[in-house]
Protein backbone atom coordinates (compact mmCIF):
# COMPACT_ATOMS: atom_id res chain seq x y z
CA UNK A 1 0.00 0.00 0.00
CA UNK A 2 1.01 3.52 -0.87
CA UNK A 3 1.32 6.44 1.17
CA UNK A 4 1.32 9.95 0.80
CA UNK A 5 3.42 11.61 3.35
CA UNK A 6 5.54 14.54 4.52
CA UNK A 7 9.84 14.17 4.39
CA UNK A 8 11.76 16.40 6.51
CA UNK A 9 14.20 18.28 5.07
CA UNK A 10 16.42 21.51 5.65
CA UNK A 11 18.27 22.83 8.40
CA UNK A 12 18.05 22.74 12.18
CA UNK A 13 14.76 24.48 13.27
CA UNK A 14 13.94 25.21 10.46
CA UNK A 15 12.11 22.50 8.57
CA UNK A 16 11.34 22.07 4.87
CA UNK A 17 9.10 19.43 3.61
CA UNK A 18 8.78 17.55 0.59
CA UNK A 19 5.21 15.44 -0.02
CA UNK A 20 6.33 11.92 -1.14
CA UNK A 21 4.68 8.96 -2.10
CA UNK A 22 6.31 5.72 -0.63
CA UNK A 23 5.51 2.23 0.63
CA UNK A 24 3.25 2.39 3.97
CA UNK A 25 5.81 0.07 5.44
CA UNK A 26 9.17 2.38 4.87
CA UNK A 27 10.48 4.85 7.07
CA UNK A 28 10.33 8.04 5.44
CA UNK A 29 14.03 8.84 5.82
CA UNK A 30 14.74 5.40 4.11
CA UNK A 31 15.34 6.76 0.85
CA UNK A 32 13.04 4.26 -1.28
CA UNK A 33 10.49 7.42 -2.33
CA UNK A 34 7.88 6.28 -5.36
CA UNK A 35 7.85 9.87 -6.45
CA UNK A 36 8.17 13.01 -4.93
CA UNK A 37 4.91 15.00 -5.62
CA UNK A 38 5.82 18.72 -4.27
CA UNK A 39 6.98 20.76 -1.67
CA UNK A 40 6.05 22.62 2.03
CA UNK A 41 7.26 25.42 3.90
CA UNK A 42 5.35 25.39 6.82
CA UNK A 43 7.06 28.98 7.71
CA UNK A 44 6.29 30.43 4.69
CA UNK A 45 2.92 28.29 4.19
CA UNK A 46 4.08 28.25 0.86
CA UNK A 47 3.47 25.00 -1.60
CA UNK A 48 4.55 23.52 -4.48
CA UNK A 49 2.29 20.71 -5.84
CA UNK A 50 2.13 18.48 -8.74
CA UNK A 51 -2.02 17.71 -8.94
CA UNK A 52 -1.67 15.95 -11.86
CA UNK A 53 0.32 13.21 -9.77
CA UNK A 54 -1.54 14.09 -6.40
CA UNK A 55 -4.45 13.12 -8.14
CA UNK A 56 -3.27 9.89 -10.05
CA UNK A 57 -2.10 8.29 -6.77
CA UNK A 58 -5.52 9.31 -4.82
CA UNK A 59 -7.34 7.37 -7.56
CA UNK A 60 -4.93 4.37 -7.41
CA UNK A 61 -4.99 3.89 -3.13
CA UNK A 62 -2.61 5.96 -1.80
CA UNK A 63 -3.39 7.14 1.86
CA UNK A 64 -2.81 10.71 2.19
CA UNK A 65 -1.69 11.49 5.89
CA UNK A 66 -3.25 14.06 8.52
CA UNK A 67 -1.23 16.69 7.29
CA UNK A 68 -0.95 16.22 3.43
CA UNK A 69 -4.64 16.07 3.65
CA UNK A 70 -4.72 19.52 5.04
CA UNK A 71 -2.56 20.33 2.33
CA UNK A 72 -4.16 18.52 -0.97
CA UNK A 73 -7.41 20.44 0.90
CA UNK A 74 -5.73 24.06 0.35
CA UNK A 75 -5.18 23.32 -2.55
CA UNK A 76 -8.40 22.54 -3.50
CA UNK A 77 -7.57 19.10 -4.71
CA UNK A 78 -10.59 16.60 -4.94
CA UNK A 79 -10.11 13.48 -2.14
CA UNK A 80 -11.92 10.48 -2.59
CA UNK A 81 -14.78 9.56 -0.10
CA UNK A 82 -12.49 6.95 1.71
CA UNK A 83 -9.81 9.11 3.02
CA UNK A 84 -9.31 9.40 6.36
CA UNK A 85 -9.66 13.37 7.23
CA UNK A 86 -9.05 13.35 10.64
CA UNK A 87 -10.16 14.86 13.55
CA UNK A 88 -9.26 18.05 15.25
CA UNK A 89 -8.37 17.39 19.23
CA UNK A 90 -10.42 19.36 21.43
CA UNK A 91 -7.94 19.82 25.03
CA UNK A 92 -9.81 19.16 27.98
CA UNK A 93 -8.47 20.00 31.86
CA UNK A 94 -7.80 17.11 34.03
CA UNK A 95 -8.87 18.54 36.86
CA UNK A 96 -11.82 20.98 35.56
CA UNK A 97 -13.26 21.73 39.25
CA UNK A 98 -10.45 22.96 40.37
CA UNK A 99 -10.17 26.19 37.46
CA UNK A 100 -10.66 29.19 38.92
CA UNK A 101 -13.45 30.13 36.31
CA UNK A 102 -15.41 27.06 37.30
CA UNK A 103 -15.19 28.14 41.11
CA UNK A 104 -18.00 29.70 42.73
CA UNK A 105 -17.89 33.28 43.15
CA UNK A 106 -17.13 34.90 46.15
CA UNK A 107 -19.20 38.18 47.29
CA UNK A 108 -17.40 40.70 48.08
CA UNK A 109 -17.57 42.02 51.98
CA UNK A 110 -19.89 44.97 52.52
CA UNK A 111 -18.32 47.50 54.76
CA UNK A 112 -20.73 49.09 56.77
CA UNK A 113 -19.19 53.09 56.90
CA UNK A 114 -20.18 55.00 59.98
CA UNK A 115 -23.96 56.74 59.73
CA UNK A 116 -23.74 59.88 58.44
CA UNK A 117 -26.31 61.56 61.57
CA UNK A 118 -26.19 59.80 65.28
CA UNK A 119 -29.76 59.34 66.07
CA UNK A 120 -30.62 61.38 68.41
CA UNK A 121 -32.71 59.73 71.31
CA UNK A 122 -36.28 60.29 71.13
CA UNK A 123 -37.77 63.16 73.76
CA UNK A 124 -40.90 61.70 75.17
CA UNK A 125 -42.94 64.69 74.88
CA UNK A 126 -45.42 65.32 77.79
CA UNK A 127 -48.44 66.40 78.21
CA UNK A 128 -49.05 69.25 80.70
CA UNK A 129 -52.42 68.77 81.92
Amino acid sequence: MLAIRLQRNGRAHLPVYRIIVQEAQRHPLSGRVVAEIGHYNPHTKETTLNKEQAEFYLKNGAQPSTRVVRILKAEKIKLPKWVDEGTKKQATAKHADKLRKNQPKEEAPVEESAPAEPEAPAEEATAEA
